[in-house]
């Protein structure tokens, strides 16, 4: 007795939604239309090249869904509209970091060189040549204290929500505080440590030390919330795994928590860094102005690049020639582009630092 095989029904194609029969240019030939399209009233009405981009987007959007429609159809025109939307919002929220970045660099770039950056405002001459030394001396060593206060004290509270103290009161009651700290404004910060030292040490008491002290009031928030996140994101396997081995709690997390959510964590150190590196108000109030350099901040006053930048800018003098550009600006658009330049290079670090450290992962 033979039996047969039926044949295997015949393999459909995958279906698309939105099968595009536009040609693969259309987008292409579009914009170029709308651009010209938008240049004739700009030209004649005078407007300038904001309005331009502005109506070349606008009948972008409207003629490239339109065709869509007439070819392929509803489904077809929705698609393209939505897409065209998201490219649009995509260069709303980029052209003004361009911006940003354009004019920081090109304002900030001719100020800087050898003797702005070894030189402080001290002058024992009107001669002298000055710099942003001391600010920049003053931003790191602030922002170190501040760090070496905060992120110890977020990551173990973090530890402790997430792996001692689930569902306790006293876990709501830090997680409560930690969301109001989250939303208290920088001023309210270095309001509380200028209080808090004037009542130890003096009325006239202004202290680099105060500034890491309010500076961390507003780091610690993100670093709890951030190391939080990484390390509900561990499985739950791999601590079990652990506890199997009989390794104690704390070994666990220490050995096998901690290091697979490194990466992250390091990642929000990174992010509450850049969040207090550029506050003014609190290290204005606490730190204090200074020209000269100054190396501890246990002792005197601290400048810093924010509170710098402010001052010359409040400040600029008077400039050399009629029309010129005042001292203190030309000082001020420096100082910004170097504190830009620490930002990213505080985030190339954690990026390598994370790599560096994240858990292996192989086939």
């Amino acid at each position: 007795m033979t039996t047969t095989t039926a044949p295997a029904p015949p393999r459909s194609e995958p279906v698309s939604f939105t099968a595009a029969r536009l040609p693969r240019l259309a987008p292409v030939l579009v914009g170029v239309v709308a651009v010209a399209a938008a240049a004739l009233p700009v030209l004649l009405l005078g407007w300038g090249v904001v309005a331009w981009a502005v109506i070349a987007g606008l009948l972008f959007l409207v003629a490239l869904p339109a065709w869509a429609r007439v070819v392929e159809g509803p489904r077809g025109a929705t698609d393209r509209f939505v897409t065209g939307l998201v490219w649009a919002a995509c260069l709303v929220a980029i052209v003004p970091l361009v911006s940003l970045l354009w004019t920081v660099v090109d304002r900030g770039l001719p100020a800087i060189n050898s003797t702005f950056l070894t030189y402080s405002m001290y002058r024992t001459s009107l001669d002298q040549e000055v710099g942003i030394y001391h600010a920049l001396i003053g931003t790191l060593l602030i922002t170190l204290f501040a760090a070496l206060i905060s992120v110890p004290i977020g990551i173990m509270a973090a530890i402790y929500l997430i792996e001692y103290g689930k569902g306790s009161r006293l876990a709501r009651w830090i997680t409560f505080l930690v969301d109001v700290m989250t939303g208290i404004p920088s001023i309210v910060a270095g309001l509380f440590a200028f209080s808090l030292f004037i009542l130890v040490f003096g009325p006239s008491t202004r202290l680099g030390i105060g500034g890491s002290v309010a500076l961390s009031l507003l780091m610690i928030p993100v670093v709890v919330r951030s190391t939080e996140e990484m390390l509900r994101l561990v499985p739950a396997d791999l601590r079990e795994a652990s506890y199997a081995l009989g390794v104690p709690k704390w070994r666990t997390i220490v050995k096998v928590v901690l290091p697979t959510a490194l990466g992250g964590i390091v990642t929000g150190v990174t992010l509450a860094i850049a969040r207090v590196v550029g506050e003014t108000a609190p290290l204005l109030l606490i730190a204090g102005l200074t020209t000269r350099t100054n190396f501890n901040v246990f002792s005197e006053r601290m400048t810093t690049l924010p509170v710098l930048i402010y001052t010359q800018n409040a400040n600029p003098g008077i400039a050399e020639t009629p029309g010129g550009t005042p001292p203190g600006i030309e000082v001020a658009w420096g100082g910004a582009l170097v504190l830009i330049v620490i930002v990213m290079l505080l985030n190339l670090v954690a990026r390598i630092i994370g790599k560096i450290f994240a858990p292996k992962t192989g086939h």
